[in-house]
């Protein structure tokens, strides 16, 4: 039983969709901007911004998207070594990743402006008034992870539907890391996630301590290291702590990335847009039909009047793919993001 409740608790803790990260002294911005409007005010979301040459301007630019009670510092480490690689085989490109905390995540939870509903069309239309705000230009590349997958397919679909305005330019490239385009049926899912929101639903909003919370969780029965996770989350507030991510929110948001398919997408994606999949070898939340489609549709033939999807298998990894195997996964990027500044 123990050894049943190790596995299972570690399958979660990777369906959560989130990892620690020391703090490391790479270029760091953190937004809460006002953007004014005629009608009204609204605040950007909070970021972090790693260019390896900040005193260069970039050639390019990648959004990071994370995934389910995650935030941006958990692809720190990941996105430098992109970076990173990315300059070593092309000198000349100065690429800039954009690590978004996703709204009611990290330091977004704390942005009043961001109303609901709380779902993956608003959560992809943060990212548009972001790049309205802090008048950048759209990104080149958006790369998402699990739930921030759905969230780069829908800005995606969003950007070529001219729902941002005419401004908006569609990515080159979209990267969906292990996140099931299609909607996730609840006889198809073991209800792991829900166990954690519910728990954590349960718990008052003012805690004794971080040691409490992750007692408390041990005690129901989740390993330490999840446990330990889940305080990771907490934030001081006077002489107790409180959840950094507004949970109601955040379950709302989980709800919606349940319920949504982008199979219109990918059966015609718009020209000049190409959609990657990765699907982690080892994750448990594929199933046979979703990935025989995903195949048929990458072999597709050349259409010049239409974009193309790909599919691509990190080996020896789970759902936690920056994490089990990310020299994997940049074998598998590295490539096809110089093919979008080449182009």
């Amino acid at each position: 039983m123990a050894a049943s409740l190790r596995a299972s608790s570690s399958s979660l803790r990777s369906r959560l969709l989130s990892s620690s990260a020391a703090w490391s002294p790479w270029r760091f911005l953190l937004s809460s901007s006002v953007h004014s409007d005629a009608a009204h005010q609204t605040e950007t979301l909070a970021f972090d911004e790693i260019q390896l040459s900040p005193d260069k301007p970039s050639t390019a630019t990648a959004f990071v998207l994370h995934g389910l009670l995650g935030s941006g510092r958990n692809w720190r480490t990941f996105s430098r070594s992109l970076a990173s690689q990315l300059r070593d085989r092309s000198p000349s490109d100065e690429w800039r990743m954009v690590l978004v905390d996703l709204r009611n995540h990290g330091n977004s939870a704390r942005i009043k402006g961001l109303s609901p509903p709380h779902n993956m069309s608003t959560a992809a239309k943060d990212l548009a008034d972001l790049v309205k705000a802090r008048g950048w230009a759209w990104p080149d590349v958006v790369v998402g992870h699990s739930m921030g997958g759905k969230v780069a397919l829908d800005f995606a679909e969003s950007c070529s539907h001219g729902d941002y305005g005419e401004s908006a330019a569609l990515p080159k490239q979209l990267w969906v890391l292990d996140s099931v385009p299609a909607e996730v049926k609840t006889d198809n899912s073991d209800g792991e996630v829900e166990r954690v929101l519910q728990t954590l639903a349960s718990l008052p909003s003012s805690l004794p301590s971080r040691k409490w919370v992750v007692d408390h969780m041990v005690s129901l029965g989740f390993s330490k290291s999840l446990s330990e996770w889940i305080g990771s989350n907490l934030k001081k507030d006077n002489e107790h702590v409180t959840w950094g991510f507004d949970l109601q929110a955040a379950t709302d948001m989980f709800t919606s990335y349940r319920e949504r398919s982008y199979w219109g997408l990918l059966e015609n994606p718009p020209k000049g847009l190409e959609i990657s999949i990765v699907q982690a070898e080892q994750s448990d939340r594929w199933h046979a039909d979703d990935v025989q489609r995903l195949k048929a549709l990458s072999r597709r033939g050349g259409n010049p009047d239409a974009g193309k999807v790909s599919l691509h298998v990190l080996p020896k990894s789970g759902h936690w793919v920056h994490v089990d195997n990310p020299k994997g996964l940049l074998e598998i990027m590295v490539p096809n993001f110089l093919s979008t500044v080449q182009n």
